[in-house]
């Protein structure tokens, strides 16, 4: 079994971590792993809830024209702008 030591907790901390201990009778080191444990794994449920939030407001685009379709569609609907042409054209 691997052991971590780890170093520079400040006393607040540590006193919190060892009354939660008290409360839940288990050691300072038995809480930290339970605190890590329980992290964890709900770490990992999370990300998923995240991934799927996220997928479900960006939804997908739905279209039966191919790329090449689409990228004509685009380009043909563009407009000339005269807004940078002119004798003091910056962009000329």
């Amino acid at each position: 079994m691997a052991v971590l030591q780890v170093r520079g907790i400040d006393d607040q901390l540590y006193s919190a971590l060892g009354a939660l201990a008290t409360r839940e009778n288990r050691s300072i080191s038995q809480e930290v792993i339970t605190i890590i444990q329980s992290y964890l794994s709900s770490a990992k449920t999370l990300d998923k809830q995240s991934t799927d939030a996220f997928l479900d407001l960006a939804g997908s685009w739905k279209d039966n024209r191919s790329a090449k379709e689409i990228s004509d569609d685009l380009r043909k609907s563009r407009r000339n702008s005269k807004r940078f042409q002119g004798d003091n054209d910056v962009f000329a």
